[in-house]
């Protein structure tokens, strides 16, 4: 078992093991939404994707699509298919979850701007993915150079 788990590791680059991770999170996260009521997110999934198109889409087909966002993202990041589309889709995600904290800051804050509920931590956490993104785009865009 060993010498395939190093095999593994040796055939995988520092950056994309990074990159099968936050995919592993992806996937994991997106397959909840396709399933109601199992993801913890899907409530202000749902309402913040209404915020963010005016209400043009139902509820239920945000979700759906969301799920199929994530998914789908995860599943590029996992097998390092289009790296860098798959970070750049990532990054505008990753940037569209904080917008709860513009349009539900009673959800997000106990007292703004550092006072944070649970929900508030959960999309925080957030910034270190968004961190991670920027650097292995940098990476991405310099080994495109080389």
């Amino acid at each position: 078992m060993r010498e395939l788990v190093m095999t593994f590791k040796d055939k995988m680059s520092k950056n994309s093991m990074l990159l099968a991770c936050i995919g592993i999170l992806y996937l994991w996260f997106g397959m909840l939404k396709f399933f109601p009521g199992v993801s913890p997110a899907e409530t202000i999934a749902m309402d913040t994707i209404h915020e963010l198109t005016l209400g043009l889409l139902r509820p239920k087909v945000s979700l759906i699509l969301l799920a199929i966002w994530e998914t789908g993202l995860g599943l590029l990041l996992i097998f390092g298919l289009l790296n860098r589309f798959a970070i750049l889709l990532a990054l505008v995600h990753m940037i569209l979850t904080f917008t709860p904290f513009l349009f539900f800051p009673e959800l997000t804050f106990t007292q703004a701007p550092f006072g944070l509920t649970l929900l508030g931590q959960y999309i925080m956490k957030n910034i270190v993915f968004l961190g991670l993104l920027v650097f292995l785009l940098d990476k991405e865009r310099k080994k495109k150079e080389v």
